[in-house]
């Protein structure tokens, strides 16, 4: 994967002091996770899924999701199987596909069926999504995913997605959190990253949020994704990478409430316009979601649209300011509190020391932009792509 690799070189050197790198699907399992990004989901019903997977990919999504579960309905679900096979078998040999791609498979049969059917597809396949992931089911997806990747010779990941009633409801949380944690943590070597499944979670309150919200004023739900964050996020050996919940919207509809991006990075006469295109599309909140999301210790998210991976990875770039406070606070062994080279804050060198690693490792998959180059100089560039 290497992300933004579809800008022209011209551009591509305008924005960036230290480009994004290749990040190989064999290199360290954190750096895999980090460089994730926007992961799109595609229905595994869909016509010509490869030539659309392709596309995809071409466009700078770097992981890509056939989904077997929700966005299929069970009288589909025969022929839903057999283009996902069909789908990866043409996968591996096609030239242009840099992305991951991942299944999401409703039990672990069908993950052992995809891997036992499946020809010279197992090249294309990067692993599986588990959808509605508990203690008491897990092992068993585990287990077939672990078994497919014996069986082809290579690692398949996994990405469980907890979105259960049993983290869910705070009399249980805790308790299958801790369950959930042990049971990763004894399959550390197949768990990609975690997912939050909040719209199933939404669901069971009854709530559909609206577009002009983020997850995070969802407060039931934002409790979950406390909860999640504190037992699995971890910086130990007991924490994985987590990604953000799915933004579900992507089209026209009067707005509640004034637009939350605010006006000051949209200086110029062109940016100004800019912005009210992204309003206009309903990509304020989203960007205000991802920003919030990094806030919280969640990294990548999952998409439904197109249209918001150029948002998510424009976010994800480091920043220079941000990559000189990170060497600055890396290069010293010692604790104590250093002025930024900035002028604008203080670095403790040992409180920061995480952050610091976390943003060198989002460095590598998503660059580094010159000074003065914002997210919103990086989205024009997709945009206009």
């Amino acid at each position: 994967m290497q992300h933004f690799r579809h800008l022209d070189p011209a551009v591509h050197d305008a924005l960036f002091f230290r480009p994004p790198k290749n990040i190989a699907v064999d290199a360290d399992i954190v750096s895999v996770a980090t460089a994730l990004g926007a992961t799109l989901y595609m229905p595994a019903t869909r016509t010509h899924l490869t030539a659309t997977l392709t596309k995809r990919s071409r466009m700078g999504v770097c992981s890509l999701v056939i989904d077997l579960e929700d966005a299929v309905a069970d009288h589909h679900l025969e022929e839903a199987l057999a283009n996902t096979v069909r789908t990866l078998d043409e996968l591996a040999t096609a030239e242009d596909l840099t992305a991951l791609v991942f299944v999401r498979a409703r039990t672990p049969e069908h993950i052992r069926r995809i891997c036992s059917e499946i020809a010279h597809g197992a090249a294309a396949l990067a692993g599986f999504v588990v959808p509605k992931f508990t203690a008491a089911n897990g092992a068993s997806f585990l287990d077939a995913i672990a078994a497919g990747s014996s069986e082809h010779g290579k690692r398949l990941f996994a990405m469980p997605i907890l979105e259960s009633a049993e983290v869910v409801f705070r009399e249980t949380r805790d308790t299958e959190l801790i369950a959930v944690r042990e049971l990763l943590v004894a399959h550390s070597d197949l768990v990609l990253a975690v997912r939050i499944g909040a719209t199933d979670m939404c669901g069971m309150f009854g709530i559909r949020r609206d577009r002009d919200l983020t997850i995070y004023d969802v407060r039931v739900v934002a409790d979950v994704i406390s909860a999640i964050v504190n037992h699995l996020g971890r910086n130990n050996e007991t924490g994985f990478v987590i990604t953000g919940p799915v933004w579900e919207y992507f089209a026209d509809h009067e707005r509640m409430f004034r637009p939350m991006l605010r006006q000051t990075p949209f200086v110029e006469p062109g940016a100004v316009r800019f912005r009210q295109q992204l309003v206009s599309s309903d990509l304020d909140a989203l960007l205000r979601e991802v920003a919030l999301d990094r806030a919280n210790g969640i990294q990548g998210k999952t998409v439904i649209h197109p249209s918001h991976v150029p948002a998510v990875h424009a976010l994800s770039a480091v920043t220079h300011e941000e990559y000189h406070d990170a060497l600055d606070i890396l290069e010293s062994d010692a604790g104590g509190v250093r002025a930024s080279g900035y002028g604008n804050k203080m670095n403790e060198l040992g409180p920061h020391r995480n952050w610091a690693s976390q943003t060198l490792l989002r460095a590598d998959a998503f660059g580094v932009t010159n000074e003065k180059i914002t997210f919103v100089d990086v989205l024009t560039a997709l945009a206009d792509r």
